[in-house]
């Protein structure tokens, strides 16, 4: 049988970390609780109005009815107004950083918003932050970040000549995919995004981002290097998918699928007059 022996400050770090990227962020007590032992919350009911006896003219006291719960998440009519109420892109950040209708707030570390040149004509959509960008509050800073650095730069492109943002702006909990309803909260800042940085190209990094800008449930593989003429919100524009980065960290076979990707960008912004 295994001793036990107690935790290094470096061993209690490294757990919390893993915790972390895990998703656990909310801290437990030391005592267990019996929650079938707990009485359930009192249902609020209608009181039925009394009868009232004598003169029938006499109104009867009001029916009392329980008031109804608070519905949960943020309202997307709510995001397309404040989105569309942007006009910079400062503004926009400055409106995404005090809203409070995506529950993904409530567990990031703090507002991921876009990174390079707002002025570039070029465009790179990728899906949400992990844990770097959470931390540094820029897209692409990890690992995937320096490879898509590097991937820029073998076709003469780098942060300055690019706008990165995600089609979320927030770190999911455990880096987990956005929920549907976490889209529609998200989606209307991002569209307005794109609608202020007017970008002449985009491409997209990865499937669910992919998903979101083209609008369709196809895979990424059946997608990926193939331009198409898409509406961003209002703004239409030419756009391509391509891999995401951290995917080609993990199968770096697909970075040849990539590569001829890059080159049929390289090819569009030269045909585009755009370098």
């Amino acid at each position: 049988m295994a001793q036990e022996r107690s935790l290094s400050h470096d061993d209690m770090v490294g757990m919390l970390d893993w915790y972390r990227a895990a998703g656990v962020d909310i801290a437990v007590g030391e005592e267990p609780v019996d929650r079938f032992a707990q009485r359930p919350p009192m249902r609020a009911t209608a009181v039925a109005a009394p009868v009232v006896m004598g003169d029938p003219r006499e109104a009867a006291p009001a029916e009392r009815v329980a008031a109804p719960a608070p519905a949960l998440g943020g309202d997307p009519a709510e995001a397309r107004a404040l989105a569309a109420s942007a006009e910079t892109l400062e503004q926009l950040q400055a409106i995404l950083g005090a809203y409070d209708g995506c529950g993904l707030k409530l567990r990031a570390t703090q507002l991921v918003f876009a990174d390079g040149n707002p002025e570039a004509d070029i465009m790179l959509i990728g899906e949400a932050p992990g844990a770097e960008e959470d931390r540094q509050g820029k897209p692409f800073v990890g690992k995937s970040g320096q490879l898509l650095d590097r991937m820029l730069g073998a076709i003469g492109l780098d942060r300055t000549k690019v706008y990165i943002a995600n089609t979320v702006p927030w770190r999911p909990p455990g880096n987990r995919t956005p929920t549907p309803e976490e889209m529609a909260l998200c989606l209307p800042f991002l569209h307005r995004q794109v609608e202020l940085v007017a970008p002449k190209v985009v491409m997209t990094l990865g499937g669910p981002a992919m998903q979101t800008v083209f609008s369709t449930t196809n895979g990424i593989i059946k997608m990926r290097g193939k331009w198409s003429q898409v509406a961003i919100g209002r703004h239409e524009v030419e756009a391509m998918p391509t891999l995401h980065p951290a995917y080609l960290l993990r199968n770096p076979a697909a970075k040849q699928q990539a590569w001829r990707d890059l080159l049929s960008l390289r090819m569009r912004i030269e045909a585009l007059g755009l370098v």
